[in-house]
């Protein structure tokens, strides 16, 4: 194996992702939904109720995210729509959601225009992060 080579492979089979507490997963789908359950789960990180963690590194089997994942306390996921594409993958992969929640069960009707409302990503990232908190005073 080459240098360069060498290199990628150990990329692919580690993350540089730190542990945390609480892990946050989001749908990143090609609809309005899926891109403010994104937009929602950054917010929470940038808010600090959690580490936003890469879905597609989970669906991958990357060895370094799936172990970083496993010591996490609590995992969150937000699907844009009834598809449930977080919630299938981290299933698959062994995990159970701690909480979870559907953007359109929300009230935030689905389409393929990409023009997002400030509000709907507020109100996805607040209600999540009720119930975290909720969750955390149990």
């Amino acid at each position: 194996m080459d240098q360069i080579t060498a290199r990628e492979h150990d990329m692919t089979e580690k993350c540089l992702c730190e542990p945390n507490e609480i892990i946050i997963f989001s749908c990143a789908g090609s609809s309005n939904v899926g891109q403010i359950a994104n937009q929602a789960a950054i917010k929470l990180a940038q808010d600090g109720v959690g580490r936003y963690f890469c879905l597609a590194g989970i669906g991958g089997h990357v060895s370094g995210m799936i172990e970083s994942t496993k010591v996490g306390k609590m995992l969150i996921a937000i699907d844009g729509c009834s598809v449930g594409c977080a919630k299938r993958t981290l299933e698959h992969t062994g995990f159970s959601i701690d909480e979870y929640v559907q953007v359109t069960e929300l009230g935030i009707e689905k389409n393929h225009e990409f023009s997002l409302a400030p509000s709907d990503v507020g109100k996805v990232s607040r209600h999540m992060a009720s119930l975290v908190s909720k969750r955390r005073r149990t």
